[in-house]
């Protein structure tokens, strides 16, 4: 479906080409802005809500500073569709996020204007700091930077790190602070309140205004010299300790709030701190999904909703002839209710994924026992060990990707203290079209090396419960770490009472001969696939007959299983969606090499390679991990002699 855009939009191809715009056509280019990026998203799909409420901000930085020499970070990625369509990129976009397509967040290899590749939160006042610092170095002077980062990124401690330091830089670093109370989820914390309260505080704004007035931002900016913005600076820095600004206690020149929706003020306040020297803030307030009312209103949904009409805003569900399984995040958040309720000592932490990863229902339900720690994975593990220290069974929520930020605290807080956190990994494997930054590819690899640490993986949603049932018991003294995907299964086996499962035990789902199925968590479900396919072929006068054992546990592996395999079986493949260096495969290699057995074994997972974006159906497929692959794997190792 062909997408036009509207007649000044067409024109721009590059910021020169908007730098061409009279200020007064500037509106109009905002409106068609946002337009085309409903009408895309609409159509194909992606992130919503974020970059309508970037539009004027978006346009005023291309207008104003001489993109891609000053440089632009954008924190997270969710709010750079803007930026992309004015990036020579608007022609391409209706491919953002599909396979071989453009990349949802900013991506260097991509694009000049890229100038750093996000996705995790958090990185863009650090990152803009060095390309700052760097400049200084060079000479470039003349050269600015700037980072732009919403208020839920500025909750993690990697945001305070970098303003911290870059409050004693001498470089040309501008950090716009975009306040829409959101994330994903509504933000929580005293950061909020803050922010409320310096928006809200008629002293706070009497103080600010008066000042702005003196540079003549009010009504009509004007542009000023670096001495006249000299003059004003100790004034300022005056007028603002008297309320005690967070900012400007880090050496941070503080300016705002203003209306980060007037593309005019924008534009003119944009290009007088330019002239100022050193690192400076500038508070922005927006309204996430600004421009289309019901994202406007519920502003969680329409973060990411899908596909949807435009003009009724129905989202579109998919439909299905047959009942489908539930998803895995919801069968955790329901799942952990139940617990709770059995189990007085069960507590939850997420940190600002309490939607994604269904805790929310614990959330609502139980209020003082599930909380939200906003984007702050290190202080969500450590807080989960402090709570474990006084007998609490904590199950910490976190996707896999995310787990990685929190890898210190992991090993220093909770396995050295072998402290019982139960932490669930969402959205392991390969999880779409977010691409590399949100894979959740390495969590088997860097779990299984910690000390006290047990990995386990279900196949399926029953797999998932009884897992949580038995990571709370007490006779449970380890950290437990339980990795699951987003979304469905393939097939389950649906029941409401729960069962122990014995630690580090498997099970065999099928007998077979000549070669032998070891999978581990989902993937499992391929495998089985991969076999009923092959149950029909003819191997010299026999049938195929694989057997298949879902391992559960890559750590402690099952020895004794592992043991009869090696014994009956001298072709192996194991399959995993993880990395193939250091995961559930390497962990039957190390136990083949200790026991001395001789076999071929073949390893399926993901390669040592970062895996670009596209639908987990086509990347699987890319990979060579979906059913059909295992299937032609099982038919070449048992046509071929044993290489040993």
């Amino acid at each position: 479906m062909e997408i036009n855009p509207g007649p000044l939009l067409k024109t721009i191809n590059s910021p020169a080409d908007l730098k061409k715009l009279k200020r007064n056509q500037l509106p109009k280019l905002c409106d068609e802005l946002r337009q085309y990026i409903i009408d895309v998203v609409s159509v194909y799909g992606g992130h919503f809500g974020a970059s309508l409420g970037v539009v004027e901000l978006t346009v005023a930085l291309h207008y104003v500073f001489d993109t891609p020499y000053d440089q632009l970070v954008w924190d997270v990625g969710h709010q750079a569709y803007g930026h992309k369509i004015l990036t020579g990129r608007r022609d391409n976009f209706s491919t953002n996020r599909k396979y071989n397509g453009l990349s949802g967040f900013p991506k260097r290899t991509e694009s000049e204007y890229d100038t750093f590749g996000v996705g995790h939160s958090s990185t863009s006042i650090s990152a803009a700091l060095g390309m700052a610092m760097a400049s200084h170095y060079k000479g470039e002077t003349d050269r600015q930077h700037v980072a732009i980062i919403g208020d839920g990124a500025m909750t993690a401690g990697l945001a305070f790190e970098g303003m911290n330091h870059a409050g004693i830089e001498n470089s040309n670093l501008l950090i716009i602070l975009n306040d829409n109370c959101m994330s994903i989820d509504p933000n929580v914390g005293a950061l909020k309140e803050y922010l409320t309260d310096i928006t809200t505080s008629h002293t706070y704004n009497k103080i600010r205004d008066d000042f702005w007035k003196a540079l003549g931002k009010l009504p009509v900016g004007k542009t000023f010299s670096r001495n006249m913005a000299s003059k004003f600076e100790a004034s300022l820095k005056g007028m603002v300790s008297k309320s005690s600004n967070l900012f400007e206690a880090l050496k941070l020149r503080y300016f705002g709030p203003i209306d980060g929706h007037n593309i005019t003020k924008l534009v003119d306040t944009l290009k007088d701190l330019k002239n100022i020297d050193g690192p400076k803030l500038l508070h922005i307030k927006t309204i996430k999904g600004k421009g289309f009312e019901l994202a406007e209103k519920d502003q969680t949904k329409w973060h990411a909703p899908g596909l949807f009409d435009k003009i009724t805003g129905e989202i579109y569900k998919k439909t299905f002839d047959i009942p489908q399984p539930p998803k895995y995040q919801d069968v955790f958040g329901h799942t952990i209710i139940e617990l709770a309720e059995k189990n007085d000592k069960i507590m939850a932490v997420t940190p600002a994924m309490p939607s994604g990863s269904s805790l929310k229902y614990m959330m609502e339900k139980m209020p003082h026992r599930a909380f939200d720690v906003g984007i702050c994975e290190q202080h969500a593990v450590t807080l989960s060990a402090g709570l474990a220290t006084q007998g609490m069974k904590v199950f910490c929520n976190i996707y896999s990707t995310f787990m990685q930020r929190a890898y210190d605290q992991v090993v220093h807080d909770v396995a050295i203290q072998n402290l019982p956190v139960v932490f669930c990994l969402d959205r392991a494997g390969l999880v779409g079209e977010d691409g590399p930054t949100h894979h959740g590819a390495y969590d088997i690899a860097y779990m299984r090396c910690i000390p006290n640490m047990i990995v386990s993986a279900p196949m399926n949603e029953s797999e998932l419960r009884d897992l949580m049932f038995t990571a709370q018991l007490d006779k449970i003294k380890n950290p437990f770490s339980i990795r699951y995907p987003r979304g469905e299964a393939v097939k389950a086996e649906w029941r409401t009472e729960m069962k122990e499962i014995e630690i580090g035990k498997g099970r065999k789902l099928k007998e077979g001969k000549d070669i032998a199925i070891l999978s581990f968590g989902h993937p499992g479900n391929f495998a089985a696939a991969a076999i009923r396919d092959v149950n029909s072929d003819n191997y010299g006068k026999s049938k195929i007959n694989p057997a298949h054992y879902d391992m559960r546990f890559a750590k402690p592996i099952d020895e004794e299983m592992l043991h009869e395999v090696f014994t009956k079986y001298n072709k192996i493949i194991t399959v995993e969606d993880g990395t193939v260096v250091g995961g559930f495969g390497s962990a039957v290699l190390e136990f083949m090499a200790a026991h001395n057995y001789k076999a071929e074994v073949k390893i399926m997972g993901i390669p040592d390679e970062i895996i670009e974006h596209g639908s987990p159906k086509e990347l699987y497929n890319e990979i060579g991990i979906d059913a059909n692959h295992i299937a032609d794997a099982i038919r070449e190792m048992i046509t071929q002699p044993v290489r040993v």
